[in-house]
């Protein structure tokens, strides 16, 4: 934002002129900052309470470095996502503070220790090892968010009793994010044993009548466990978003 603006706004305050939560409404409205391949949103973190984050396919290296810096010279945290090794290790070599993680395929900007703000856990679960690229990805971005985070990973419905053994971290948590692939079973068996928010993940993991996670989705969509809500095919970055909103009600 304009610092001449941002002073006007501030003086108006101290006259009188406008009240507190005006000036709020104000600035949660502003700015935003052109860069060569992008308009950069430097006041998302003022309006949601969360950090920016960049999704990095699609992207060039240069589009990242310039998306990353405005919002660093604006202060603020940066999150990206879906960073594959070569384009983490090109944005590191113009931005070298960016910590890296290939597992979950995110490169962070901000303090290396997160302060804790949700009221809970987030617990990550999921159904096979194939879907730990996705989950890993919800659980880094959780824990970005300032959320306390477990996980259960390679407890699906073909093994239930790897599940049921871990019942005591389901039942403890605030919030259960469930990743599965294949016929997408896994988030309405949790579903019937906690009575939290379950925000189900399909993977595209699976064979060919899987048609890349659709038979998971619509399987999800279809659950009679009336606490699980969907998001999209391998989208654990948007069930972190949501399970971050609802942990710090």
């Amino acid at each position: 934002m304009e610092r001449q603006k941002t002073r006007e706004l501030l003086e108006a305050v101290a006259a009188g002129e406008v009240s507190s939560d005006e000036a709020l409404s104000r600035l949660s409205r502003l700015p935003f900052i052109d860069t060569a391949g992008a308009r950069v949103d430097t006041h998302r973190a003022l309006r949601h309470g969360l950090p920016e984050v960049v999704f990095s396919p699609g992207k060039t290296a240069a589009q990242v470095i310039d998306i990353v810096r405005v919002l660093r010279q604006s202060e603020q945290p940066v999150l990206a996502t879906r960073v594959e090794a070569e384009l983490a290790d090109a944005v590191r070599a113009a931005l070298p503070e960016g910590v890296y993680d290939a597992d979950s395929r995110t490169l962070w900007f901000g303090p290396s220790q997160v302060p804790v703000v949700g009221k809970g856990t987030i617990a990550v679960v999921s159904a096979g090892t194939a879907d730990l690229p996705v989950a890993r990805e919800a659980a880094a971005v959780a824990g970005r968010f300032g959320n306390k985070v477990e996980t259960l990973f390679d407890v699906g419905v073909a093994g239930l009793h790897r599940l049921l053994a871990a019942d005591e971290t389901l039942r403890n948590a605030h919030v259960v994010i469930v990743v599965a692939g294949m016929e997408g079973a896994l988030p309405s068996v949790v579903g019937g044993l906690v009575g939290r928010p379950v925000i189900a993940v399909p993977t595209s993991v699976g064979y060919g009548a899987s048609f890349g996670g659709l038979a998971a989705l619509l399987g999800m969509l279809n659950s009679c466990a009336s606490n699980v809500s969907v998001v999209n095919i391998d989208n654990g970055f948007g069930a972190a978003y949501v399970a971050t909103l609802i942990n710090r009600l």
